[in-house]
């Protein structure tokens, strides 16, 4: 995490991001480490990340695994790392398979979209 990053926090005190000095601004920076804006000023790069919130941990991403796009979801974040699950479609009794990958999150991770022509497994038996 470089030194020069503001922590940014909802009211609650949970963590939505960071606001890196740039120019004669600063760039708002979500928890996966990635850039949310141009350099802004103070307040606009903190509407941004309020206005991201938290919710899109939650949605569907997909890691490319060196040989095929994988859909996984996200089960934590740190300044240190990402760590992935692939998808198990709420699967109690099947394999775990994990991945964990460095912060800032490179760009073998996106979120998922059905037209990315991803993994994407057919509900059903």
């Amino acid at each position: 995490m470089p030194a020069d990053w503001i922590e940014h926090r909802r009211g609650d005190r949970e963590l939505i991001g960071w606001l890196r000095p740039e120019r004669d601004g600063f760039v708002a920076i979500d928890l996966l480490g990635r850039d949310l804006t141009d350099a802004v000023d103070w307040l606009t790069g903190e509407q941004a990340l309020e206005e991201r919130g938290i919710g899109y941990l939650a949605e569907p991403y997909e890691l490319w695994t060196g040989e095929r796009w994988t859909r996984v979801r996200i089960t934590e974040v740190s300044a240190d790392r990402i760590r992935l699950k692939e998808e198990d479609w709420g699967a109690i009794d099947g394999p775990r398979v994990d991945h964990e990958i460095g912060f800032p999150a490179p760009g073998a991770l996106r979120r998922w979209a059905p037209s990315s022509g991803g993994a994407e497994r057919p509900f059903g038996p």
